[in-house]
């Protein structure tokens, strides 16, 4: 029932498991790049209304991918020990506790919405528009979540095929919906949210049948020693939440810093971020794909398998990510040109372009450390690495290059802080790793 056989070369294992989650990443990109071109098409208050909610947002997704993260860690490992019946309890009561804890969130998120936007700084005239939007947004996000545990335990028994294909259908199925719910019928910001509840609950009624047909999901809980189970969960779910939560900290503390030499670099820092986005697709990818193979690994006992696997995807994250910033170097003259009218704009983009993405060999072995990390158990060492990459290495040595060198400095940091960041997230991975094998 997976898609790759324990018997192929690891190589093939990685590249059948990884394509299906990159073009499932790239997809989601899509919808949502598409989604604010539309919502941007009703004016400037429902723009700043979605603007509003995106923290909310970041809180839910955290959560999620949290739970997810220790979902594929438990539940494959659990199936490389050779225990197919308590992986398939286990499936159930991560959807359990997934929906229980999304719905919990949602609902205080609702009660609180007042004090919650009076704290962001949101204008009065603005809060029906938000109290309005709020209620099919939070369903939709509810809707995405259990979408994602589904995901989840697809992944974690190896099908990342199904996920992948699911991806791109639900991102196609929102993006079809979104101009016939926004214009057609005239729900308007509403709209946007009730498309994207429509595409994931179709894609709920696809994948939850699947999982269930397959086995891979039993609700026989009482059978399952449920503190112990929990206990797992929440060893790996606690610290998963709060390393998802280090990025959008630091993007906030990094843009307040830019924001010292005036909107021109703002502005230039903001389509930088986005273009990283894409430039990390693959990684993104990788740290869905590897988690599954690494579980199973660990479960059997196989380390050495582990190392050559780790092994081989940073040799081919080194490689990849510095051909993407050389690609970047040669083309930031075009780039700058071709993405803003506005020269100051253009100038620091292109400052950004030559910097900046040389460094993505770096964040992309820190972002893939910290997933085998949590895949090996190790979830307070994948913390480590995320808190001390933002806080030790990428914000200091933003500080420090703009005190020195202003704004070019600034991404001269950043080019120098996250290639330190990767060496000392793999030294911490080698170090967990070492500790793993005298265990054995």
């Amino acid at each position: 029932m997976t898609n790759a056989t324990p018997h192929a070369s690891l190589p093939r294992q990685l590249f059948t498991m990884t394509w299906p989650m990159l073009f499932g990443v790239l997809s989601l990109m899509t919808f949502q790049l598409v989604d604010s071109a539309f919502i941007g098409q009703l004016g400037r208050d429902p723009l700043a209304a979605l603007g509003f909610t995106l923290p909310m947002q970041q809180l839910i997704i955290g959560l999620q991918v949290g739970l997810g993260i220790a979902t594929t860690a438990i539940i494959s490992r659990t199936l490389g020990a050779g225990d197919q019946l308590r992986a398939e309890r286990l499936g159930g009561l991560v959807v359990t506790v997934g929906a229980t804890l999304v719905i919990i969130l949602c609902i205080a998120l609702w009660l609180l919405q007042t004090q919650i936007m009076a704290g962001l700084g949101a204008e009065q005239s603005l809060l029906p528009l938000i109290r309005s939007y709020w209620i099919p947004w939070l369903l939709s996000a509810w809707t995405g979540a259990m979408l994602y545990f589904g995901y989840s335990v697809c992944r974690s028994h190896g099908d990342t095929k199904l996920p992948g294909y699911m991806m791109v259908a639900t991102s196609l199925a929102n993006i079809a919906l979104d101009p016939l719910y926004i214009f057609v019928f005239g729900w308007g910001l509403q709209g946007a949210a009730l498309a994207t509840v429509t595409a994931f609950g179709i894609g709920c009624l696809f994948i939850y049948p699947k999982l269930l047909r397959s086995g891979w999901l039993r609700f026989d809980l009482s059978q399952l020693a449920l503190g112990q189970a929990l206990k797992q969960l929440n060893g790996i779910m606690a610290p998963a939440m709060v390393s998802q939560l280090m990025p959008p900290a630091s993007a906030m503390f990094a843009t307040a810093m830019v924001a010292g030499f005036g909107s021109a670099a703002v502005a230039a820092w903001g389509l930088g971020t986005r273009l990283e986005f894409f430039s990390i697709v693959v990684v993104l990818a990788l740290t869905m794909s590897m988690p599954p193979m690494i579980g199973r690994m660990l479960g059997a006992g196989e380390l050495a398998r582990i190392r050559v696997l780790v092994r081989l995807a940073v040799r081919f994250v080194v490689v990849w990510q510095l051909a993407i910033g050389l690609i970047w170097l040669l083309a930031s003259g075009l780039v700058s040109e071709l993405f803003t009218s506005d020269r100051a704009v253009s100038d620091v983009l292109g400052s950004y372009l030559v910097r900046v993405p040389l460094s993505y060999t770096g964040l992309g072995i820190c972002m893939l450390m910290v997933s085998v990390c949590n895949a090996l158990g190790l979830a307070m060492r994948a913390l480590l690495v995320s808190v001390l990459r933002l806080f030790l290495c990428f914000l200091p040595l933003l500080w420090l290059g703009a005190q020195l060198g202003g704004i070019n400095g600034l991404m001269s940091g950043a080019l120098v802080g996250n290639l330190m960041a990767g060496a000392m997230a793999y030294l911490f991975y080698r170090q967990g790793i070492r500790k793993l094998t005298l265990q054995v």
